[in-house]
C-alpha cells in the first residue's frame, strides 16, 4: 500500500498521494509556486495510519500551483408561477489545479 495523506483545503478535504493533481479552492500563489498544507487530518506511510485530533503534529504536505482557472458556469434559475418572477444567477468557482510533490 502507497503512502497517502488527508488534507484539508478550502472548506473541503482531499485524499491525496505523491504525483496526484487535483483542483482545488482558489490558492492566492502564483503559477509554478510551491504551497505548503499543515492541516492534515490523517497520513499513511504505507504500513502505519496516524490520525489527528484535529490535526496530525508536524505532518506537512508540499503541493505545487500549476493553473489558476475558473471552473464551469453554473446556472440558477429561480421563478414563481402566476407571478411573473423569474430570476437567473451564473456562477463560476475559482479553482487552483495543484500536483502533490511530497508528503
Amino acid at each position: 500500500m502507497q503512502a497517502y495523506a488527508v488534507i484539508e483545503t478550502g472548506g473541503k478535504q482531499y485524499r491525496v498521494q505523491a504525483g496526484d493533481s487535483l483542483d482545488v479552492e482558489l490558492l492566492h500563489a502564483e503559477e509554478g509556486a510551491t504551497v505548503t498544507i499543515d492541516k492534515i487530518l490523517a497520513v499513511s506511510d504505507g504500513t502505519e495510519l496516524k490520525i489527528g485530533t484535529p490535526y496530525v503534529d508536524g505532518a506537512k504536505v508540499t503541493l505545487k500551483v500549476e493553473k489558476n482557472f475558473r471552473g464551469p458556469k453554473l446556472i440558477s434559475f429561480d421563478k414563481k408561477r402566476r407571478k411573473g418572477y423569474k430570476r437567473t444567477v451564473g456562477h463560476r468557482q475559482e479553482l487552483t489545479r495543484v500536483s502533490v510533490e511530497s508528503l
